[in-house]
């Protein structure tokens, strides 16, 4: 069973993931990061000192923290803005090596058709007498 749960755990689906949750987990913290100690102290700044963070209203013997509520959304928003970001461009990287590798393939293609007309033009030539 643990020799099972070994090759599980080793095929390169599940060892992707990993690196994906850490690479996600780290890129989250940069972006956490940003958005409280950047973006938001400038849009507080632009709202007359306004902090999301610390907006909140008692309702009986419960506090509604709803500007960290405000705060998550705008951490979703760039992280999801981000995330968008990045995926057009590798994309576009993408697509430009595809156009590349298309052009290249359409160079060889008419090299080839230039070397077929020349042997056929030298096949011609040996046949006919001069």
């Amino acid at each position: 069973m643990w020799n099972e749960f070994k090759a599980f755990a080793m095929r390169g689906n599940i060892v992707d993931l990993a690196i994906g949750v850490v690479i996600g987990g780290a890129f989250g913290k940069i972006v956490t990061s940003l958005v409280n100690d950047i973006i938001m102290p400038l849009v507080g700044l632009l709202l007359g000192g306004l902090d999301f963070s610390g907006l909140s209203f008692t309702f009986g013997d419960a506090v509604v923290k709803y500007g960290s509520f405000i705060q998550t959304i705008v951490n979703f928003l760039i992280i999801s803005f981000s995330i968008f970001i990045v995926i057009r461009t590798l994309n576009g990287l993408r697509r430009k090596k595809e156009a590349e590798e298309e052009a290249a393939e359409e160079a060889v293609d008419a090299q080839e058709e230039l070397l077929k007309e020349i042997r056929d033009l030298l096949k011609q030539q040996a046949k006919s007498p001069e």
